[in-house]
């Protein structure tokens, strides 16, 4: 459970940062239409190092040791990041990841370090150095290749058939090998309603990942979802044939959105997923250039939405959390029609940035609430017989 600090109202603020979301390297090789980075509001990566700098990699290093020591932290997950962290070099990476086990090691918390890839840079060489420093993998697949390639595409490729999805999967084939198989963290799937969702479950399923986690695509309501409507739950209804799929194969992989929602329906505690439950999630953001910012998802909803002010530099990690506009969680910051409602102890709201829009700020339910109720109503009928 994240460190928190509760007020009388329910709201909480966060007291500790116990995962770290490194951006190493600020730009991408793909383009793909949907990335909350490149095409949507934020342009702040326009301005930044491509590759962080070994000064900023240092102080990072010492800003995060600092912080495990102060709060006595028992384990950190630090998380290569971007755009393609790939594109940082395996020199940057294998500096780097042995700069963290040592020194943040040294302060006895357990050290996750994991990387979250698109995977066409995936080659036997950088599996290498990610084995050297026992690092998790996780890379992004939005299922076959039809489904993959309509989003997912090179620079000046997308939608047509010089798509990514020919070279993840290879990546993904040198994942499991025998010698890599125990880096193997999982796939990301952003959910796309144009790709059939029992076919896109089963696509995944066939590289026989450890997890799955699908992702709801980045909206606002200004900006709502492809397909959303005021009366129906599309991307539930999606969602809701995967959870079926999954089950009816008994559950054969973790998948934390399903997990998270069981979790919260039984004891108000969920597995760590940031779009669902009302706690936190206890993650700090360094860019390439040292910027500390929150949660990035806060780039789909305005330009600078997710900036701090604070830099590596100029402020600790306890620093950023003591700024007054710092985020506040919990009951108490969401919306009336979301207090009053009995599912607000499993959804939470959803996430933050999801709920903006129509000159209300933040004080609204979720752009997808529809679908947060139909997949948690799902479940828990599924669940209970």
């Amino acid at each position: 459970m994240p460190h928190v600090s509760v007020t009388r109202d329910g709201r909480m603020r966060l007291s500790a940062f116990d995962q770290f979301v490194v951006k190493l390297h600020s730009r991408c090789n793909l383009a793909c239409d949907y990335c909350y980075v490149f095409e949507l509001r934020d342009t702040g990566w326009r301005s930044r190092p491509r590759t962080m700098p070994a000064a900023v990699r240092e102080k990072t290093v010492a800003r995060m040791t600092e912080h495990v020591r102060r709060h006595g932290l028992r384990r950190v997950r630090v998380i290569l990041h971007g755009g393609e962290p790939l594109l940082a070099g395996t020199a940057v990476i294998d500096d780097f990841a042995a700069s963290v086990r040592r020194t943040v090691g040294a302060t006895g918390a357990r050290v996750e370090l994991a990387v979250q890839t698109n995977g066409t840079l995936l080659t036997d060489a950088v599996l290498d150095v990610l084995l050297r420093h026992d690092m998790c993998v996780g890379v992004s697949l939005d299922g076959d290749a039809e489904g993959h390639d309509r989003h997912r595409g090179g620079r000046g490729t997308r939608g047509t058939s010089r798509g990514s999805h020919a070279r993840v999967t290879a990546a993904l084939a040198r994942l499991d090998s025998p010698r890599h198989r125990r880096l193997f963290g999982g796939l990301l799937c952003t959910v796309d309603l144009a790709n059939p969702p029992r076919q896109t479950y089963d696509a995944l399923m066939a590289h026989r990942p450890p997890a799955v986690d699908f992702l709801l695509p980045h909206a606002t309501w200004d900006t709502p979802p492809a397909g959303r409507s005021g009366t129906r739950a599309p991307y539930g209804d999606w969602l809701c044939e995967v959870f079926d799929r999954w089950d009816a194969t008994g559950r054969p992989v973790r998948v934390r959105l399903f997990e998270s929602v069981i979790d919260l329906i039984r004891s108000g505690v969920g597995a760590g997923v940031e779009t669902l439950g009302a706690l936190p999630a206890a993650v700090a953001v360094i860019e390439t250039d040292g910027a500390l910012v929150w949660t990035d998802s806060l780039n789909a909803v305005a330009d600078g939405a997710s900036h701090t002010g604070a830099t590596i530099f100029s402020h600790s990690f306890d620093g950023v959390l003591a700024l007054p506009d710092a985020p506040e969680h919990g009951i108490g910051t969401l919306c009336p029609t979301c207090r009053s409602c009995p599912l607000v102890d499993v959804c939470g709201g959803g996430l933050r940035a999801h709920r903006h829009g129509r000159g209300r700020g933040f004080a609204n339910p979720s752009v997808y609430c529809l679908d947060l109720t139909r997949l948690i109503r799902h479940i828990r009928h599924r669940t209970a017989t």
